[in-house]
């Protein structure tokens, strides 16, 4: 949670989430809640408790918080319920409560498993304190959770030999300052990645094949081109490193223009490529620093898959 300070007094506000990309989360949450006898467990059972099926009632109880989590938990962001699952391990004088949530949204579930946790066990000793005055609810916790770029690792990407071109006639010729390579290589860092090769060309067909096909052959991973993927009259990054690409992959560019077109609607209108020139991946980016780093979100570390797929089968 970050958190504003106005006249001297912290105010909490909800992260941004508007940078994370959709997929599918999952979290298991357990509580346990212990009764002081076996009495307990048999009314519980066999349904004999005078307020009701404690099971049953409690489930509804935490299928209800599971969904309205967001409502009593000010930083929760609201988010799309679209599994969930309450059940439940009797284990001596203990009833362990296990809840399931996945939900396919930009933010993880944790909080709502938990909460759902901790209102069906406080509804089943609601239910059963008149019959039992030794109840106890402990150990409410996160059992598992999957999801979000945390479980993409590198897979071994750290060693990838890595080059970002900038192609840009205004930089080339100094009258621009470079800002979107050097958040390329910013970026990339956060992945572990390093640049070993970083350069600025000019918007020159025959200048940006020649600078692929000399990187594929110094056998670079990895070559980031940034720049020239429009629709102006110079824009000729595409045209150049389509012809090149022994294996067009158009997934790659198709994720990184879905998720800018949820942020602007010009998203549309960038050309950019991806692909294989041997064994160089090569995805040209738009030119603009916002642009380079939305398709950076979009990609990363997802893309780096390819390159764990390509070390398998290379010692398959």
């Amino acid at each position: 949670m970050k958190t504003k300070r106005i006249n001297g007094k912290p105010i909490s506000k909800m992260i941004n989430i508007t940078h994370k990309s959709y997929s599918l989360r999952q979290a298991i949450a357990t509580a346990t809640l212990t009764v002081s006898k076996q009495d307990t467990i048999d009314a519980i059972q066999n349904k004999k408790v005078p307020k009701g099926d404690v099971f049953e009632f409690s489930r509804a109880a935490g299928l209800l918080a599971i969904k309205k989590t967001s409502d009593v938990i000010p930083d929760c962001h609201p988010l799309p319920v679209e599994f969930s699952s309450i059940t439940y391990q009797v284990e001596g004088l203990s009833i362990i409560v296990i809840v399931e949530v996945h939900t396919i949204y930009k933010t993880g579930v944790e909080v709502e498993a938990m909460h759902g946790a901790a209102i069906t066990a406080l509804t089943m000793y609601d239910m059963l304190k008149p019959v039992d005055k030794g109840i106890e609810i402990s150990s409410i916790k996160l059992a598992d959770k999957k999801g979000g770029k945390t479980d993409f690792k590198n897979g071994g990407a750290e060693d990838l030999k890595c080059a970002v071109i900038v192609c840009s006639d205004s930089i080339f010729q100094k009258k621009d300052e470079d800002k979107t390579g050097k958040l390329i290589i910013l970026k990339l860092g956060n992945f572990h990645l390093k640049v070993e090769h970083y350069e600025i060309i000019r918007d020159e067909f025959t200048e940006i094949q020649s600078r692929a096909k000399q990187l594929s052959e110094q056998n670079f991973n990895l070559v980031l081109f940034a720049g020239g993927t429009g629709l102006s009259l110079r824009d000729v990054t595409p045209d150049a490193i389509q012809p090149l690409l022994d294996r067009e992959i158009p997934g790659i560019m198709e994720a990184a223009r879905n998720y800018g077109q949820q942020r602007t609607p010009y998203a549309m209108l960038s050309r950019g490529i991806a692909g294989f020139i041997k064994n160089t991946l090569i995805i040209t980016l738009p030119g603009s620093s916002r642009g380079a780093e939305e398709s950076i979100e979009a990609l990363f570390p997802y893309v780096l898959h390819l390159f764990k797929v390509a070390k398998g089968m290379r010692h398959g």
